[in-house]
């Protein structure tokens, strides 16, 4: 089956002459309607002049500006006019369709997002409304959504995990007009809470065949063909009438507690972003090498968005769709076919790809198992310590080529010259696996409310545990810094966000009164810059005597000494001594990706080396199995041993029955550092 936007693409090959001349009467109307509400709404409300933040979707803010960073504000159609010029005849696009790659170039790219800014038009997006996407990573996706900012409406990428009640709020919060959705699930979704958004005029469904006719639903195929009649110079006027200081994307950020918040990213956070952020981590444009990336986490999130949908189009990437079910194991599948240039995952998908291989290994034969440990023990010792002894680079090379180089090309990684990590902190464990693999992977820090990266480490900026160093062009600093150098990071540069959509209260509350964005997070710099980020403010323990401890670093050192252990949350808030909840690693269910009962290749592993013949989470809880709550005393023990104080000791501990899950409750579906919310 021809996916809609090639049909909609061979269609619209007619003379310019011949679109131009189908008129649609009120198209001027429209664009002028528009341009008259906006022009209106700008003095109604709003603050008396330019500040650096706002809550109101049609505000603008002042930019930070200075010498740092004083490079010339665009908007996001200027950018994709830039790189039309260079990259034009280059693909963009990739998705699978019956087995075989579609590719479109940029230029095709650009004409079928200016159809769907029509057509939005068309259906009535108003200005500063959102058009909400709630589907899987596609062409799809990415020319609706470029295809809402040409038409003056906003962004708003909803998680296909949400459920109809958070689907609503998000779509009533940014008053989406329009909703793009994948297939019969998500309609499904929509469909139970339409009578409920006042302002949802239409859906358009861009996977699944219509299930029946309903007014104002379409299929992809149908919307793009809907503003035909739109002529190119009302569309023109819109696009000219936008400014890099107002709001085209939202990012809807889930805490722990509360609503979840709208982030306003404005013109000039995307496209200044993509441009410097992505230089700062060695992305190439493509009149040097073409990168070619894998989409494949939630766009939703602005780590996948800013990563895979705007750098892309400004650096001339090509941008590969994995399939759905990329997260349940195909992945791997994907990369071994593109091999990409680049690679970006968040923790979890590093620890399952770590967990996969050391699965494997534990299976293969004795000769392999001990060639593969001997090899990384090499690369790890060379990275770690980037000795300069020719007899340790020799063995280095060897074994990299003997050895290495292979799982590397069995990953899918064998072109990747850059692997990046970020909305979430990297444990140790994960680092060192992969530096064994002579595959460095280099963190990112930053928020939504920073647009993605703030911080980033890459070929040039690297230094072991650390996030890198600010972008050019923005800062970092530190407040309230302990005696030990551990204060709270604070941003400012053109990363940082407008504010949250009418939210007004939190949005002065995110900033000081010099204009810093306050993260929450706790953090060291170096004396050459470079940032640690070492825990949260909230996430702080404040005993029973007043004693603040921090609980990251207990929790990463007993993951680290027990590899069995999947989670280990400290507890002990106004408690007198410090405790620890412990969950095993287990098998995950392929289809709902929920922990099962059954132990992992690494955890059986670990029960052997005890002396324990459990297989099961169930039967070490049971009976309390001795040999394995021994060994989890043991290392608890050698990491009180190397506590700062004894306040920071665990006491007491326990193995739950379960390893905490989105379903279960204990972890958000965000991409974000995967709070726990339990209940004690």
């Amino acid at each position: 089956m021809t996916p809609p936007y090639v049909t909609a693409l061979e269609r619209s090959r007619i003379p310019a002459r011949d679109v131009t001349a189908r008129t649609f009467t009120d198209a001027r109307t429209v664009s002028k309607d528009l341009l008259v509400h906006f022009e209106k709404t700008q003095d109604e409300g709003k603050e008396p002049t330019e500040s650096l933040w706002t809550s109101f979707a049609d505000g603008r803010v002042r930019l930070r500006i200075d010498n740092s960073c004083p490079q010339t504000p665009i908007t996001v159609h200027q950018m994709f006019k830039e790189s039309l010029e260079k990259y034009g005849s280059l693909n963009a696009l990739a998705s699978k369709k019956n087995g075989k790659w579609e590719k479109i170039t940029f230029s095709e790219y650009y004409c079928l997002s200016r159809k769907a800014a029509k057509s939005f038009l068309k259906l009535g997006l108003e200005r500063f409304h959102s058009v909400g996407i709630l589907g899987f990573n596609s062409p799809e996706w990415f020319i609706s959504a470029v295809g809402t900012v040409f038409a003056g409406g906003i962004v708003t990428g909803i998680y296909t995990t949400n459920s109809p009640e958070a689907c609503h709020y998000i779509a009533h919060d940014s008053k989406t007009n329009i909703m793009v959705v994948e297939n019969q699930k998500q309609l499904d979704k929509i469909m139970q809470i339409w009578n409920r958004l006042p302002h949802l005029k239409a859906v358009v469904l861009y996977k699944d065949s219509m299930p029946e006719r309903r007014p104002n639903l379409y299929t992809m195929e149908e919307f793009l063909e809907l503003g035909d009649d739109i002529t190119d110079a009302a569309l023109d006027d819109v696009i000219n009438s936008q400014k890099p200081n107002q709001c085209c994307v939202l990012i809807y950020t889930s805490g722990t507690t509360g609503k979840p918040k709208g982030a306003m990213l404005s013109h000039d956070n995307i496209t200044w972003t993509s441009a410097h952020c992505s230089r700062a981590g060695d992305m190439q444009p493509a009149e040097i090498q073409q990168e070619s990336i894998v989409s494949y986490l939630p766009l939703s999130h602005i780590a996948a968005q800013i990563y895979d949908l705007w750098t892309g189009i400004k650096w001339g990437e090509q941008v590969y769709f994995a399939e759905p079910d990329a997260l349940k194991g195909s992945l791997i599948n994907t990369l071994k076919e593109v091999q990409p240039t680049s690679h970006m995952g968040v923790p979890r998908v590093w620890e399952k790809i770590m967990e996969k291989l050391k699965d494997a290994s534990a299976q293969s034969g004795f000769m392999k198992k001990k060639m593969l440990s001997w090899a990384m023990s090499v690369s790890l010792e060379r990275n770690l310590n980037c000795s300069s002894s020719d007899l340790k680079l020799f063995w280095t090379r060897l074994a990299d080529y003997l050895v290495l180089a292979k799982i590397r090309n069995a990953l899918g990684f064998s072109c990747c010259q850059k692997h990046f990590c970020g909305a979430a902190p990297l444990n140790t464990e994960t680092l060192n696996f992969f530096l064994g693999l002579n595959i460095t992977l280099y963190e990112a820090y930053g928020m939504s409310e920073t647009t993605g990266p703030h911080c980033l480490s890459g070929p040039y900026i690297y230094r072991q545990h650390s996030c890198g160093k600010p972008v050019p062009g923005c800062k970092v600093k530190l407040v309230n810094e302990d005696t030990e150098g551990n204060g709270e990071i604070c941003f400012w540069g053109r990363t940082v966000f407008m504010g949250y959509l009418n939210m007004k209260d939190k949005t002065k509350e995110a900033f000081d009164e010099d204009g810093w964005l306050h993260s929450g997070d706790l953090g060291k710099l170096d004396k050459d810059g470079f940032l640690y980020v070492t825990g949260r403010i909230k996430d702080l323990i404040i005993t029973a005597g007043g004693e603040n401890v921090p609980p990251i670093p207990i929790e990463d050192a007993v993951k680290k000494e027990l590899p069995i252990v999947s989670n280990a949350m400290v507890i002990g808030d106004k408690k007198k001594f410090l405790s620890m909840l412990l969950t095993l690693k287990s098998v995950l269910d392929p289809n709902t990706s929920d922990p099962t009962d059954i132990l992992t290749e690494q955890a059986r592993d670990f029960c052997q080396r005890t002396g324990s013949k459990a297989t099961t989470v169930s039967e070490i809880v049971a009976t309390r199995d001795r040999a394995i709550y021994q060994a989890i005393q043991e290392g608890i023990d050698k990491v009180n041993m190397s506590a700062t104080n004894r306040v920071h000791c665990i006491q007491k501990w326990i193995v739950l029955p379960r390893d905490f899950s989105i379903s279960g409750g204990e972890l958000e579906s965000s991409l974000h550092c995967e709070h726990i919310i339990m209940t004690f």
